[in-house]
């Protein structure tokens, strides 16, 4: 996975530290912890720029 580029990881200044900010049900959490994903359904291209092109 390539956390490091998605929207929903957060990485605290302080401590360097990363996590995951999407809220998982009971259901999703059990499917993710099983590793049953090949790949991390929640990942979304961290994109800065996206709301400057919706103004143009």
């Amino acid at each position: 996975m390539q956390c490091d580029y998605c929207a929903h990881f957060w990485i605290d200044e302080e401590d360097g530290l990363g996590e995951c900010m999407v809220s998982l049900d009971e259901d999703d959490m059990a499917r993710f912890m099983a590793g049953s994903y090949e790949e991390c359904p929640y990942f979304q291209m961290d994109d800065e720029y996206k709301i400057v092109r919706k103004q143009i």
